[in-house]
């Protein structure tokens, strides 16, 4: 395995670019680390390192610490879905399990990223983030990068890449707090303290959210709360100006209500997440070379209850985990060029178990799998003005050995910057998940899932203040894992394995395709600054009895609007808020719809003095009754209050 991936790191363009490079040029290497939050103007998630979005050949949406408390939104999902392309599923309120689809793709297509600490759950069915447990806490900045990003963010990076980073210190001493109340009990309290001093950085930061809920169950009655503490911090020195050390965590609990199918009872799940990142930057030739070495951990301990089972009142546990060792370098090979280029070890495991009125103490099932991987990108400029980004990523999977994937990049900025037009072609491998292979429904002998992604995007500046943009997308998939439903009393053997029947198995059986058309524009005039966007999206299958239908859930027209009008002297703010999300299916047979629905929100907030801020909104204005998921409730009108303390 080894030689097989040095082979693909001498063959990749980085590593030709390496040994072709001068020994003596002044140019600085921009920082290689994705969980940085100090570069505001720059965008680090498409090429994991910092560059100026003229650069960037792909789509990438940034929501910065002035745009997510304008929104003023606790939850994650909702600011996500504030953006071109994203759509979300959630199983009830704030706090219930959410999956979220990034241009049609499934929910198991998207890396998440907290701190460069990849969190997708082994434990999950086909491996997916779960984003319904990811509240703002202490975040500073998120990255959206739309499209296939396998070449450099490995398997699972199909739809997209979401990097979320925590708040850095930026002053001596510095600290904030955050207190909210209002609809359904809800309550939020949260705390940050750091500083810099020489060569030190420090932030510490916690959370405390509760809500009463409403019902996961959407016709029930019964309200079923959510409960989070979450917990971040980091710490880096620098010993000279050219190494520095970081350790980074984030960590949450949280508790949820949920309902049966039938309706209200008592079941409720537990999950507890961690992320963990140690790393060490190393400068060489004097700022041309930035090296990167860091291992980082991921935990996810999840489990489901039903206190009144008096058979199986746990009805699942599970506990996945993924560890990685990194190496990146990043090479200023003249003043415009520059080579990325890394290896990778991650090593994932699961332990879950499900059981159940006929089997209530079942054994464990685990299962653990290696992938090696080396990548290599250059870009620079063929042109004044024109950059391209070409990259190469070969993964040594223990299970299914070699693939190697390419991507292929272009961004021409004309005009001074007023105009950016961009191209990408990317390639996509997903390995089937732990739980695809292992659980009590895995199936051994599935393949991995391929995909080709090309788009085609323009940016116009028409103004100082008025920007306007358009983004057309293809992708294409083979060999997609499906759940397979065994018919009761099937003779197929992988409905029987070892002679036991089950109620299906994971299997490729799917063919899909997706292309869609995303417009944006964002005007800024005196102290009124209105954005919108719209998202067309046809996301179908390809193959079988359903070929030609839209994928379940996914919805084809989705629109954003905010009107922000802000007081003279930067005193406060009033923003009206309004998303459309056209109808959708449950199934993918159609046979279950999701109707369209509009959600109205309004905010303001009012600045008392240079250090606090009270701030409210009202959600759901016209308590518009919706549905993300069929059978599962959503929250209603609602209003909130608050304060921003900094110091």
């Amino acid at each position: 395995m080894t030689r097989s991936i040095a082979r693909a790191f001498l063959c990749s363009p980085s590593a030709a670019a390496l040994l072709l490079a001068a020994p003596a040029l002044a140019q600085q290497a921009p920082d290689p680390d994705v969980g940085s939050a100090s570069v505001a103007a720059l965008i680090v998630t498409a090429t994991r390192s910092a560059q100026p979005a003229d650069r960037i050949g792909a789509a990438v949406t940034v929501l910065d610490q002035a745009d997510i408390a304008l929104a003023q939104s606790p939850d994650i999902v909702e600011l996500l879905s504030e953006t071109p392309g994203v759509s979300y599923t959630r199983n009830g309120g704030v706090g219930a399990v959410a999956g979220l689809n990034i241009r049609g793709a499934e929910s198991s297509h998207t890396v998440l990223l907290i701190d460069g600490v990849k969190m997708n759950d082994p434990t999950a069915p086909q491996g997916a983030a779960n984003f319904g447990n990811l509240l703002v806490g202490d975040v500073a900045r998120i990255e959206i990068l739309r499209g296939a990003q396998s070449t450099l963010w490995g398997s699972q990076a199909i739809g997209g890449v979401v990097n979320v980073v925590t708040a850095e210190p930026t002053a001596a001493f510095q600290g904030t707090l955050d207190a909210e109340g209002g609809a359904r009990g809800t309550g939020y309290l949260r705390a940050g303290l750091g500083g810099r001093a020489g060569g030190l950085g420090w932030r510490l930061a916690a959370g405390r959210y509760r809500t009463d809920g409403v019902s996961a169950f959407a016709a029930g009655s019964e309200a079923d709360g959510y409960e989070n503490t979450g917990l971040s911090g980091r710490l880096r020195y620098a010993f000279s100006d050219a190494v520095s050390a970081e350790i980074r965590a984030v960590w949450s609990d949280g508790e949820t209500d949920t309902d049966g199918f039938a309706g209200d009872d008592d079941s409720y799940g537990l999950t507890e997440e961690l992320a963990v990142y140690a790393g060490l930057n190393i400068g060489l030739l004097d700022g041309r070379l930035k090296n990167r070495l860091a291992w980082t951990h991921a935990e996810t301990e999840r489990s489901a209850h039903l206190p009144s089972d008096p058979v199986a009142p746990v009805s699942f546990e599970g506990l996945g985990e993924t560890r990685r060792w990194e190496y990146q370098g990043v090479l200023a090979l003249t003043p415009d060029w520059t080579a990325t280029f890394g290896l990778e070890s991650e090593t994932a495991k699961m332990r879950q178990r499900a059981p159940w009125f006929l089997d209530p103490d079942p054994a464990f099932t685990t299962g653990k799998v290696g992938v090696d991987s080396v990548y290599g990108q250059i870009q620079g400029p063929v042109a004044p003005g024109l950059t391209i980004t070409a990259g190469l990523r070969h993964d040594e999977h223990d299970a299914y050995g070699g693939h190697t994937l390419g991507a292929l990049a272009a961004a021409w900025s004309l005009n001074d910057g007023a105009t950016v037009l961009r191209a990408g072609f990317g390639q996509g491998f997903r390995a089937p998940g732990l739980y695809e292979l292992y659980s009590e429904y895995g199936n051994s002998a599935l393949d991995p899932e391929s995909f080709d992604s090309w788009e085609l995007g323009v940016q116009q500046a028409l103004a100082r203040s008025v920007t306007v943009s358009a983004t057309w997308f293809e992708r294409r998939a083979e060999n997609e894992i499906r759940f397979y439903s065994c018919p009761f009393g099937s003779p197929e053997p992988l409905c029987n394995p070892n002679g036991v029947f089950r109620f299906g198995y994971y299997d490729n059986i799917q063919k899909t395709r997706a292309r869609g058309l995303e417009l944006g524009g964002r005007a800024e005039l005196a102290r009124f600054t209105l954005s919108a966007n719209y998202s067309w999206t046809e996301a179908e299958n390809a193959a079988g009895p359903n070929a030609g239908n839209q994928l379940a859930r996914r919805p084809e027209h989705m629109a954003n609007l905010a009107a922000t009008w802000r007081f003279a002297g930067d005193a406060g703010s009033l923003t009206v808020a309004a998303r459309h999300v056209g109808e959708a299916f449950n199934d993918e047979a159609h046979a279950v719809p999701l109707d369209a629905y509009t959600l109205i929100d309004l905010r303001g907030a009012w600045r008392l003095d240079e250090s606090i801020e009270l701030y409210g909104r009202v959600e759901n204005l016209f308590d518009e009754p919706y549905e993300t998921a069929a059978g599962y409730g959503a929250p209603g009108r609602g209003a909130f209050v608050g304060v921003r303390a900094r110091f």
